[in-house]
Order: C-alpha cells, then sequence, then structure tokens
C-alpha cells in the first residue's frame, strides 16, 4: 500500500480500463445480484449484476470521475459497488412492478459488514469506510431531491455525511447505467442541476455553516427552522452518550477521559436488579431513565453508559435531555473492529458472538445531526499509544 486505500478493480490510467468478471470473480458476492430483477421500465436492462456492470462501465469513463484525486476515485467506486447490494432482500413485485424500498438504508448495513470482512477490501479507515456508506445511503438523492416538499432540507441531511461532489459523480454513473423507457425522462437533467442548488444551499464543499452547535441540534429537531437561523443557546448542563459495540472500550473511556462524571450505566443496574440481557429489560431502562431525570432536573452533568448503536436508541435519551434543555455530546468508540471482537471475547461478561454480530448489523455510527456535539474515539488501546 502506498498510503491509499484501494477498492478492487478500480480502474486507472491511462486506459482506464474496467473488468466486471474479474471483479465478480474477486468479490463472488455480487454474483446474487443475477438473479435479482428489476423494473422493466426503469431499469429494461435486466438484473441487478447487469445493471451493475454498466454502472461501473459508465463511471469509469466520466470525466468527472478521471479527474479525481486517487483516494476519492476508490472511495467512489467502492460506493458504486456497493449501492444497490441490498436490493436482493428488499425487492418484491406489486401490481406487476418490481419494487425495491428501502435498498439504500439496509444497504448501508451490508456494505459495512463486507468492507470490515472481506479481506479484498483492505480494511479501509473508518473515515474512509464511513464516507463510501454515505455515499450508498444517499445515491439516489440526486436523482430525487426536487422530488422531495423541502429539497433544501433533504441536501443538507445528506451532506452532513456525504460528500456531494462525490456522490453527484455516482449518480450520473448510476443513470448512464441503465435503459429507462419512461417517455420524457428527465433524470439527467435533475442530476445536473443538484450541484448549483447544494451551492446555493451553501452545502457543496462540506456540511451546511450553522451559525453554532445549538442552531444545528435545534435545525434537525424542527422541520420549521431556517438553516440560516442563529439560535440562542439556551442550555445548562451537558449529558455524555457513549455509544459503541459491546467491547469498544466504552467503560475504559468513562474511568479515564470521563474520570470524575457521574454514569449511569445500564450493565450495573441489570446487576443491580439482577436482569439478564437476554430478559426483559423494562425494570432497567425505567430505572435508568429515573435516575437521568434526577440529573437534568439539577442541572447535574452526567454519563450514560449503554451501547447505543442505533439512532432509535440514542434518540429516546436526546429527547429527554432536550426537554430539560440539557446538551448533548455523543462519545462514539470505535477501534479496529477485529480488536473489538477480541476484546469482548475476552471481556469477564462475554456477549455472546451470535448477539454480537446481530448488533453489528444494526450499527449506525452517530452524526452531527443528533446531538450538539460528537466525537470519534477511534484508537486501538492495545497499540501503546
Amino acid at each position: 500500500m502506498d498510503g491509499v486505500w484501494k477498492c478492487p478493480g478500480c480502474p486507472a490510467g491511462p486506459d482506464w480500463k474496467f473488468d466486471m468478471a474479474a471483479l465478480v470473480a474477486e468479490l463472488p458476492w455480487l454474483e446474487p445480484l443475477a438473479e435479482c430483477p428489476q423494473d422493466s421500465i426503469f431499469h429494461a436492462e435486466g438484473d441487478v449484476l447487469t445493471h451493475l456492470g454498466m454502472v461501473l462501465g459508465e463511471l469509469a469513463q466520466l470525466p468527472a470521475f478521471r479527474e479525481l484525486p486517487e483516494q476519492d476515485r476508490h472511495i467512489v467506486f467502492a460506493g458504486t459497488i456497493l449501492h444497490d447490494i441490498a436490493k436482493p432482500e428488499c425487492t418484491f413485485i406489486e401490481d406487476g412492478r418490481v419494487r425495491s424500498p428501502g435498498h439504500s438504508v439496509k444497504g448501508v448495513h451490508k456494505a459495512r459488514r463486507l468492507l470490515v470482512d472481506d479481506p479484498a477490501f483492505h480494511s479501509p479507515s473508518f473515515a474512509i469506510r464511513e464516507q463510501i456508506l454515505a455515499q450508498v445511503r444517499y445515491h439516489g438523492l440526486p436523482a430525487n431531491f426536487l422530488n422531495h416538499p423541502r429539497p433544501e432540507r433533504k441536501v443538507i441531511q445528506g451532506g452532513m455525511t456525504a460528500r456531494l461532489d462525490l456522490l453527484a459523480i455516482l449518480a450520473e454513473a448510476d443513470h448512464r447505467g441503465r435503459i429507462c423507457l419512461t417517455p420524457n425522462d428527465d433524470t439527467m437533467t435533475r442530476i445536473g442541476l443538484f450541484p448549483d442548488f447544494c451551492r446555493e444551499t451553501g452545502c457543496w464543499d462540506g456540511p451546511y455553516p450553522f451559525a453554532n452547535d445549538h442552531s444545528r441540534f435545534m435545525y434537525f429537531r424542527n422541520e420549521n427552522n431556517s438553516p440560516m437561523a442563529e439560535l440562542y443557546d439556551d442550555t445548562a448542563g451537558e449529558v455524555t452518550l457513549l455509544a459503541g459495540l459491546p467491547g469498544s472500550g466504552k467503560s475504559t473511556w468513562l474511568t479515564t477521559t470521563g474520570k470524575g462524571l457521574d454514569a449511569i450505566s445500564l450493565d450495573e443496574i441489570r446487576e443491580e436488579l439482577d436482569v439478564d440481557p437476554r430478559d426483559d429489560q423494562s425494570a432497567v431502562i425505567a430505572k435508568a431513565y429515573d435516575l437521568a431525570r434526577q440529573h437534568l432536573r439539577k442541572k447535574q452533568p452526567f454519563v450514560w453508559n449503554a451501547t447505543n448503536i442505533t439512532r432509535r436508541m440514542r434518540n429516546r435519551l436526546i429527547d429527554l435531555c432536550a426537554d430539560y434543555k440539557a446538551r448533548t455530546r455523543i462519545i462514539y468508540v470505535e477501534p479496529p473492529i477485529p480488536v473489538i471482537r477480541r476484546q469482548n471475547r475476552e471481556r469477564e461478561k462475554t456477549v455472546p458472538v451470535g448477539v454480537w454480530e446481530r448488533l453489528f448489523d444494526k450499527l449506525e455510527v452517530p452524526t452531527l445531526a443528533e446531538a450538539h456535539q460528537v466525537e470519534y474515539v477511534l484508537d486501538d488501546p492495545t497499540d501503546g499509544r
């Protein structure tokens, strides 16, 4: 490796050759895509694998793709390989039409596992992996943003995690790599408008520059807020949510960096109440939230120590904090996934492997659309740093 993470099959100059058969041989999990049908009107070319081959071929020919810095080309190519990876699980036929709703959302979870566990992907860094996944999640945005009642909000939301300049390139290749039989199809026109719309909105070159973190926090909590509003920060007290897979090192962070902060630990409450993690957790959750309310009423900072691996899990506590006008901070802990798996196996109270893997498949990495502040703790605690 020369310092650039490289995606298998990514074409390079001067000839920019792309070999779909070689890519499928290297990534055999692509083969089932050939059995997944697509709508005969929007995808007259046929199955998903046929479409993918056409898209990757178009991508290799795009001047915008070729002109990207090398690392960006590999990110876009990986996102393109994975953009429809969940279609087989999401596809069904309704009223004679083939549909695959939710495949971009489900695709993020499936793609994360492939990027982590398939040796062909050479273990991308956290930042590269999450950018690839953002491309998967929002690959339909450039073609569809004008269909939303609030297109400005959709592009601001997508731009919180996805580089929209890269997304525009993927979307153009995605459209060019299909045969659409819809009369007067204007998809390419909408994709062409996307860059200027994002520039005018203020999120083409990076996440939207909110006036302050409280304005950003409230914007994503209230659909009627303007992104340009500079809201007065009337919060008092700060709540820290630890988030991460079992074995990631959340408790280690608490005893080192978070030393001195009051902590509400779901594991400790389970032990106190003698509740097994596999049993009904309602009593554990009820006590934890009662303790949280006690701190919030007094404006006392505290740490909520739990896995918090999905946005839904985090939102419940963040909603409570917002009701009490407390600031929210998320600390997401993720050393390399092999390290987390090993640390979980070595813990005194190991989470069963099957349970751990199911949690991994549900993982949603926190973003700045959720809290006032998000910090990522990514170091391997065993590497001596």
